[in-house]
């Protein structure tokens, strides 16, 4: 009777969760067919500004520098709105493409659920882990997308319009004042080579080549020393064992891991020192990261603050491989966190 109880408890819990996922497209739809309209008419606007712009080439020079100012900084506001805007149609999108995935699965899950007679199956209990992950996932992917949106939209996109500006400037000021395109050109070439800058961080960031051609342990050298220079924090990092090639999925994980617990000690901990330790024994890899920042309960991190959906993950994902993940931490004390990952004779790999 109790295990009967239990069974259609799960079934009903997990045909609400459906239910709650059904209306949740349904607003999703909405969102996306408002969003579509939203960029719609800012593209339209774009398109006038930057006729309008055009126009005002034909008198650039007679032209008040304030009017230039005003002209470009519309036309960059519209080109930055139409940028975030396509970006969040992008983002409801892929929600909703995962959303569809959710719901197939509960679908399924409820299609399984419905023919039991006795407590969930070690398969239906796999489903339900399954869902759980998936929307551990979703959330990471979707945190990801939203930083690399800002971190576009707020340097990228804006030097690329100021670029239109300067280079018009520079192109008009050529032969009736030598000296103020010289000055205008050398601001360019700053502003490029900034920007520059950062767009190789963007790229570093999203999948490092030379974590393919060289390995974890000189890509995590090279990011540590990047890291220190950009955010002025000690990151001193010791490796020990024997320094070799694993198979890529392994230091893909490894650097990810990494990668991710500097960022929380950073954006979370507020650390001013954090050190990293990576042993590579034979038959496994133990990485340390330890930061003296403000701390926090590791049980309340892992159990739906919302600020750490990369923890889980990350615990997750070395799980995976067969691994742990331990974490020592409390408030004002720092943190240390610990992963180790097992690693076969076959998947070493001699370069």
């Amino acid at each position: 009777m109790e295990e009967d109880y239990s069974t259609q408890n799960f079934i009903e819990e997990t045909q609400k969760e459906y239910e709650q996922t059904q209306r949740d497209l349904k607003e999703i739809d909405i969102l996306i067919k408002q969003s579509a309209a939203e960029v719609e008419k800012l593209a339209q606007r774009n398109a006038q500004v930057t006729n309008y712009t055009r126009q005002l080439q034909t008198n650039f020079d007679t032209l008040p520098r304030q009017d230039i100012k005003e002209a470009y900084e519309a036309l960059n506001d519209v080109q930055q709105r139409l940028f975030t805007m396509r970006g969040q149609l992008e983002k409801l999108q892929s929600d909703q493409r995962n959303l569809e995935r959710l719901a197939d699965l509960q679908r399924r899950l409820l299609e399984l659920s419905g023919g039991l007679t006795a407590m969930p199956t070690a398969s239906s209990r796999a489903a339900i882990g399954d869902q759980s992950s998936v929307i551990r996932v979703i959330q990471t992917e979707e945190a990801v997308r939203q930083g690399l949106v800002r971190k576009m939209h707020d340097t990228v996109a804006s030097s690329i319009s100021n670029f239109i500006l300067q280079a018009e400037i520079c192109q008009r000021f050529f032969d009736v004042n030598p000296d103020r395109a010289r000055a205008e050109l050398n601001a360019l070439k700053n502003s490029a080579g900034s920007t520059f800058s950062n767009v190789k961080d963007f790229i570093f960031d999203l999948r490092p080549m030379m974590l393919d051609d060289l390995g974890v342990v000189p890509t995590l050298r090279r990011y540590a020393e990047s890291f220190q220079e950009k955010n002025g924090i000690p990151v001193p990092i010791t490796i020990t064992g024997v320094e070799r090639r694993l198979e890529s999925h392994i230091e893909v994980t490894i650097f990810r891991n990494v990668q991710e617990l500097l960022q929380n000690a950073l954006n979370h901990a507020q650390a001013t020192q954090i050190q990293i330790s990576l042993d590579m024994a034979t038959d496994q890899m133990l990485a340390v990261v330890e930061d003296n920042g403000s701390g926090f309960n590791p049980d309340e991190v892992l159990n739906g603050n919302g600020r750490t959906i990369g923890l889980a993950t990350l615990r997750e994902r070395t799980e995976m491989l067969g691994g742990e993940l331990n974490i020592q931490s409390s408030i004002g004390q720092g943190t240390r966190v610990e992963f180790m990952i097992p690693i076969s004779v076959e998947e070493i790999t001699v370069r």
